[in-house]
This record gives C-alpha cells, sequence and structure tokens, in this order.
C-alpha cells in the first residue's frame, strides 16, 4: 500500500471526512483491521486566508511557497503521492508535481471521470468564487472529459464564496444557507445542468444528494475514493 501525502487544514472541517473516508475505503478494500497509511500535514488556516486573500490582489508568491512547503514536507516524510484537501488549490497541483517530482491525484480528473462514466455532458459547478470563475478545474472537464459547465451568475456565487468562508469553513452549518444553495442549485437545473459538481470539499457538509433532484458529484468523496485506489493500485 502506498502512502498517501495529505494537504489538510483548508479547511479543517472537511479534512476529517477526508481522513474518515480514506481509512473506511481501505478497510473495505482490504478487510480485517486495515486502514490507510497516511502522512498528513494541517495547514493554520488562519494565516492561510489572509495570503488567499492577497493571492485574491494577483500576489500569489506567499500562498505558492506555502504550499510547496506544505508539499515538500510531505514528500521528505515518505508519502509516494499527493492529495491536497481543496479543490481551490488545485491550481498549483502541476507546480507541486514539479517542485516534489511526486504525483498529484487532481481532483478534478477523478471528477471527470466519474461525470463521463454516468453520461453527461453538462453540469453545473458551485464551489469558491476562484473555483467557479477561474478555468482551471472547469477547462479539464471539458477538455479531457468532454463535460460543459455552467456556473451561477454573479450575486449568486457571492452568496457560495460567503457560506464557505464565513460558515462552512468553521464547521458552521446553517439551515437559510442551506436554502440559499439549494435555490441556486434549481437556477443551474433549470438552465440544463444534468448534474451538479460540489467543487468544493466543504460543500458537502452543507448539501447531499437526498437534497438535490439530479445526480450529485461530491467532489471530496471522489476524490478520497480515486487516492485509495490508487494507494492499493486498483488504478493507475
Amino acid at each position: 500500500m502506498k502512502t498517501i501525502g495529505v494537504i489538510g487544514g483548508i479547511g479543517w472541517s472537511s479534512t476529517i471526512v477526508y481522513y474518515r473516508l480514506l481509512n473506511e475505503r481501505v478497510n473495505r478494500k482490504k478487510g480485517e483491521n486495515y486502514s490507510a497509511n497516511i502522512l498528513m500535514y494541517s495547514i493554520n488556516f488562519g494565516t492561510f486566508s489572509q495570503q488567499e486573500r492577497l493571492a485574491e490582489k494577483g500576489n500569489w508568491n506567499i500562498l505558492t511557497d506555502t504550499m510547496l512547503d506544505a508539499a515538500e514536507r510531505l514528500k521528505y516524510g515518505g508519502a509516494d503521492f499527493i492529495i491536497i484537501c481543496s479543490n481551490t488549490m488545485h491550481t498549483l497541483a502541476d507546480a507541486m508535481v514539479k517542485h516534489t517530482g511526486l504525483p498529484v491525484i487532481h481532483i478534478a480528473d477523478a471528477t471527470g471521470t466519474k461525470i463521463q462514466k454516468a453520461g453527461m455532458r453538462k453540469v453545473g459547478l458551485i464551489g469558491t468564487k476562484y473555483t467557479m470563475e477561474q478555468g482551471f478545474f472547469r477547462n479539464i472537464l471539458l477538455n479531457r472529459y468532454n463535460v460543459s459547465v455552467i456556473i451561477p451568475d454573479e450575486s449568486e456565487r457571492e452568496i457560495i464564496n460567503t457560506v464557505i468562508f464565513d460558515e462552512l469553513v468553521k464547521n458552521i452549518l446553517q439551515e437559510n444557507s442551506k436554502e440559499k444553495y439549494l435555490t441556486i442549485i434549481d437556477n443551474l437545473i433549470r438552465n440544463g445542468a444534468e448534474g451538479i459538481v460540489l467543487a468544493c470539499t466543504e460543500i458537502p457538509l452543507l448539501i447531499e444528494q437526498d437534497d438535490v433532484s439530479v445526480p450529485v458529484f461530491d467532489t471530496l468523496t471522489i476524490h478520497a475514493e480515486a487516492a485509495v485506489d490508487y494507494a492499493l493500485n486498483l488504478s493507475v
């Protein structure tokens, strides 16, 4: 079994779920008392969120250094590959591969594979403003898996982003925020989305499949499954 290098803490509430899912899937695949070989580096989100604000203004240097430092720590700790417990920070996945020489299991590739297997050609995507507005996730779905992506309008993107950073990363789950998310999701479905991608690892804490009338692609769970399959040599 390969050792999974986990960059967590972005935020801690979803990292907890990653840890549980990684171990549960290994146990299901291996049986008995097996659990995952995991090496985790958890980032201080208080400092990290300040760096994200700088990145929003165009200065990615400090944030990039923090992520590459985390990846390097995992490499020298003995990780065989890396997963990032954040959709947004996959914008630095290629830089991590180049910096460490370790494979990074990309959350968009894992998700694209699932959508393609489901036979869908158009999905709605919700996540941080950066993930919704930038191309690093959407371009992978379109160019590698022939899946087009629609996103909420500007005011809806602001609502989604505010809930993520003011509530979900702190493990605050509010019913009125859930209702707002479901209204936005319904709008995406009316605009032709065949499925909904929860492209922030905190959103599945609030929204579940039973809440939505079309298939939901929970990127956290999909990513954790892909990581275990790679660790156990069940996929390439």
